[in-house]
């Protein structure tokens, strides 16, 4: 047991130089990349954990438990519900729900107004990921092509037998940075897509059902 854990800890750190060295033969805009790349992941967990533990509902099973409160003319009820909830379409719809006395105009303009605060929110620092990606295929490619200067230049004033090794030395540096900065790249995409799919998500249930909830409140009104 103690030999296999001996063993484990032996190839975790083989790993963790292994992976220092290749970082390090890299250059400088190896670890530009890393912190890029870092502060794109630090974004993406971020914005995760509010869009799927803070902004987001199920819409439509939380619009059904509305409705049984608004069609028994409890609105005070369906306005707890909506109090109960950080969720972003929980916040929008009350606002409409303590206008539903008033005329259809004003309950829209309580709902926009409200859609106006927080839609931003949901969106909040997802264009900084598109940005990131982009920063480190660039840097990627700065990389590659100070990497192949250095090589280029090496070999031109070096000894014959010296050329060879300096120019694999420079093109592993090259391509080193090449490999991180569109790993950093396509990671961080997949990233935004997954995320901004889930915005536009929550921001078509508040669409929806704004326009439900005041169809609802429009009803109503009439049968009463």
């Amino acid at each position: 047991m103690e030999t296999q854990a001996v063993e484990q800890a032996t190839g975790l750190m083989a790993s963790i130089n292994g992976l220092a060295e290749f970082i390090q033969s890299g250059g400088v805009f190896m670890w530009v990349i890393v912190i890029i790349w870092a502060f794109g992941i630090a974004i993406s967990l971020e914005r995760f954990s509010k869009l799927f533990f803070k902004l987001d509902v199920d819409g439509a099973s939380f619009m059904n438990e509305l409705q049984r409160y608004i069609l028994s003319n409890d609105i005070q009820g369906a306005i707890r519900v909506c109090s109960g909830s950080v969720a972003a379409l929980p916040r929008v719809l009350k606002s409409g729900l303590k206008r539903s006395t008033q005329q259809p105009e004003q309950i829209q303009n309580a709902i926009d107004a409200t859609a106006l605060e927080v839609i931003p929110k949901v969106e909040l620092r997802l264009n900084y990921l598109q940005l990131v990606a982009n920063i480190s295929t660039l840097f990627g490619l700065l990389g590659t092509i100070q990497g192949l200067i250095q090589s280029f230049g090496a070999v031109a004033a070096a000894d014959p037998a010296q050329k060879a090794e300096l120019l694999a030395q420079g093109i592993s540096k090259a391509m080193n940075t090449t490999f991180l900065g569109l790993l950093a790249a396509i990671s961080i995409m997949m990233l935004h897509t997954f995320l901004s799919s889930k915005s536009e998500k929550i921001i078509n249930e508040i669409d929806e059902f704004s326009v439900k909830l005041l169809d609802m409140l429009g009803t109503k009104k009439a049968e009463d």
